[in-house]
């Protein structure tokens, strides 16, 4: 099970720390943060106490309004299972009791002064990306006209050359070689470098180049949701499909079915615009539109 530590969050979005300092190796397994209501009351039979514990304005508020023995016990029920760490948001101040309750318990107390709903939606976004389940793939990983490609093939067939063309062309790399993918939900895997080959290519003749450097800082992407997955194969004379409109075929990756296209490869061939010609059809696609369907309607038509 991959895992951060409330470290990560404190470095990641600049979090003070108020307690419990030499803890800050506690583990975050859990996607989502969470906002303790009913725990203060008692119950407990959906409390997700593996998760991050956010305390907003209505939380403290109600904190500070408990007499000193009441508080203790409210803020005892949720402190008694140690979640990962509490953090308060809106920079509320007047926090001495938490203080002194997570000290005890050894569980980390942050502040951070932005508002409880966009840290929440920035915390939760950041552990999604990062607890994401991944694998890595050998490939090359683009962005094209704002679609991501995972570019496949066997190892010499082209997909650096293609990519720099490209590249070339206004668009932008986002890893070469070995591409990382995070499945984030049922229906969207994110495609990304690992830090190691970020704003590399390497073409072979020529050795590994530094697209930002060469290209500037439009020739690279951090990251981009997978669209479409292009395999690169050897020309097979009379094996291409020439359909009006091809059957979609889908890879799955960590169960999440990707659109499929093979593009046979040979001398001449402008793969680079075929695949940008590939990217601006499955956009059209996503609105509804057909190009076979318009010809068919156009012939219908012509012979009524």
């Amino acid at each position: 099970m991959k895992s951060n530590q409330v470290a990560d969050l404190v470095r990641e979005f600049s979090l003070e720390i108020l307690a419990g300092e030499d803890q800050l190796d506690r583990p975050i397994t859990k996607l989502k943060t969470h906002r303790p209501g009913l725990e203060f009351i008692g119950y407990f039979d959906f409390f997700p106490m593996e998760r991050v514990q956010i305390l907003g304005k209505k939380e403290i508020n109600y904190l500070h309004q408990l007499g000193p023995e009441e508080r203790e016990q409210r803020i005892g029920n949720v402190v008694h299972y140690h979640p990962p760490c509490f953090i308060v948001t809106g920079g509320q101040k007047g926090l001495t009791y938490l203080k002194q309750y997570c000290t005890k318990e050894k569980i980390p107390l942050l502040r951070t002064a932005e508002t409880t709903t966009d840290f929440i939606a920035k915390v939760d976004g950041y552990l999604t990306r990062s607890l994401a389940p991944e694998i890595a793939v050998h490939g090359v990983c683009l962005n094209v006209y704002g679609i991501g490609i995972l570019l496949r093939g066997e190892s010499g067939v082209g997909k650096s050359e293609t990519a720099h063309t490209l590249i070339g062309r206004g668009h932008r790399l986002v890893a070469d070689d070995i591409v990382v993918l995070k499945k984030l939900s049922h229906q969207t895997v994110l495609g990304t470098h690992n830090e190691k080959n970020k704003e590399f290519l390497a073409l072979r003749s020529i050795g590994l180049l530094n697209v930002s450097r060469m290209y500037g800082r439009k020739a690279f992407q951090e990251e981009t949701r997978i669209a479409l997955d292009i395999e690169l194969t050897k020309w097979e004379k009379h094996s291409l499909n020439n359909e009006l409109e091809m059957e979609t075929e889908n890879t799955d990756y960590m169960g999440v079915p990707i659109p499929h296209i093979e593009i046979q490869l040979q001398p001449g061939r402008d793969v680079a615009g075929l695949i940008e010609a590939a990217a601006n059809n499955w956009y059209l696609q996503q609105q509804g539109y057909s190009a076979a369907e318009e010809f068919m309607n156009r012939i219908e038509e012509s012979d009524e």
